[in-house]
């Protein structure tokens, strides 16, 4: 029974690559949690971020972009999303408003309309967008039988609307007990969140090819000197010998980039001193291998 009048969410966060919802996350959080890029398919995970405000608990669960799997992992990315809007009391659908809506999007919001629960349509990057094309897209997600009170234009970039955007949760929130301590932002591990940090730097760097062959596994974390250094030891794995080569880079200067701009977050996030060690593996077709994706976290 709960007797302080007090609500509880799961909110999932879906969409297709690229729409913005690791940004929307961190965003509505306040924090970093889920790792950010310009390029598709970055978040591979179930990415919880919890945010507490003095009457409701909102615990927000980003997923990897919807899109038709081409290999396991991919198969994997795609069970994830479905099991989070199962599991959501709400669900937030966010569309990237400057690109037109496809088949992709419909048979996401085909899918999500199906479970007969409370989402709200988020059309997102409305800084980057003129407002004939934003118009044009609400006409369309309206054509597709989504109420006009469900629909709310954002940017999760810049915060626009996002107080709009909390008190229409808070709203549709059922009744419950908190379920986290107030200053708790996420359910992830250190090691989770050093190997996300590391596939960013990667991601944000290198060329086309890479990012999606591109795991990491942290092997190590010891902390020395009294405490006031983490040495870290991490594999990045790849599928192809020619993307190793890309990663380290010519006399090894890609590979020290990653590893410095990777090292200047964790100590920020850690508050202390990193010696971070980084290797590079080749796994042929890692992504397609059970074995593999289990070992590195993907069930």
């Amino acid at each position: 029974m709960n007797n302080n009048n007090t609500k509880l969410a799961y909110i999932g966060i879906v969409g297709k690559p690229n729409a913005g919802k690791s940004t929307l996350i961190n965003l509505l959080v306040g924090e970093k949690v889920s790792i950010v890029a310009d390029k598709p398919q970055t978040t591979r995970q179930r990415i919880l971020g919890v945010l507490t405000l003095e009457d409701v608990q909102f615990i927000f669960l980003d997923t990897p972009g919807w899109f038709p799997p081409k290999h396991l992992l991919g198969e994997y990315m795609q069970k994830t999303i479905k099991q989070v809007i199962e599991d959501s009391d709400i669900v937030l659908y966010v569309i990237d408003s400057t690109v037109e809506i496809d088949d992709d999007n419909k048979t996401l919001l085909k899918f999500l309309k199906g479970q007969n629960k409370p989402f709200i349509v988020l059309l997102n990057k409305i800084d980057v967008v003129s407002s004939g094309i934003l118009e044009e897209r609400k006409k369309e997600v309206l054509s597709l039988g989504v109420p006009e009170e469900n629909i709310i234009e954002i940017s999760a970039l810049y915060g626009t609307n996002k107080d709009l955007l909390l008190n229409k949760l808070r709203d549709f929130a059922p009744e419950g007990e908190f379920l986290y301590p107030p200053d708790m932002l996420t359910d992830q591990t250190d090691k989770f969140f050093i190997a996300e940090i590391i596939r960013e730097k990667i991601i944000h760097l290198t060329y086309q090819e890479v990012p999606h062959s591109v795991a990491v596994y942290v092997d190590e974390i010891e902390e020395k000197k009294k405490g006031n250094l983490i040495y870290i030891r991490a594999t990045i794995i790849v599928e192809r010998p020619t993307q190793k080569a890309i990663l380290i880079g010519k006399d090894g200067q890609m590979l020290k980039k990653i590893g410095t701009l990777a090292r200047m977050e964790l100590e920020g996030y850690f508050n202390k001193q990193i010696y971070l060690d980084l290797w590079v593996k080749v796994k042929e077709k890692w992504r397609k291998k059970p074995e593999v994706l289990r070992e590195l976290g993907y069930q």
